[in-house]
């Protein structure tokens, strides 16, 4: 396997519920337990499918046309499954995008559904990973 796949984040707490994510890049993104304004584990878990998808999609559909407006939407709902445990159900993702209304425009327009499949099926890490269940291992180190 190519060295390049390899992804990691490290977190720092960095005060009674907040956290501060660092990527191998040096980007660092702030959250917290959804007492302030910083979003929340379940809302960047949102974040992360509705972004993979409108990366995959905006790279398709600006070959042909620069978009007007571009909005995804991302909901879901919490609940408990039949253990008790916390999850996330009823995931939809939400393209409303806009394109000129010119022969570019009605390019990307015609392109749009097979893009938003395209990353759903093949392309998006994101939902694709939640979609197939990746079981996650936890570990404690000294």
């Amino acid at each position: 396997m190519p060295a390049d796949t390899h992804r990691t984040v490290t977190i720092t707490r960095t005060s009674a519920g907040r956290y501060a994510a660092v990527n191998g890049r040096g980007g660092t993104l702030e959250f917290g337990t959804g007492d302030v304004e910083d979003f929340t584990p379940v809302e960047l878990l949102l974040t992360a499918i509705g972004g993979c998808t409108a990366v995959d999609v905006d790279i398709f559909t600006t070959r042909r046309a620069e978009p007007e407006s571009f909005l995804v939407q991302v909901d879901g709902e919490k609940s408990k499954d039949g253990g008790g445990g916390n999850r996330m159900q009823e995931l939809s993702v939400t393209f409303r995008l806009k394109f000129p209304e010119d022969e570019g425009g009605d390019a990307a327009r015609a392109l749009l559904p097979e893009a938003v499949q395209r990353s759903h099926d093949r392309l998006c890490t994101v939902s694709r990973t939640v979609e197939l269940g990746t079981p996650v291992v936890t570990r404690i180190e000294p």
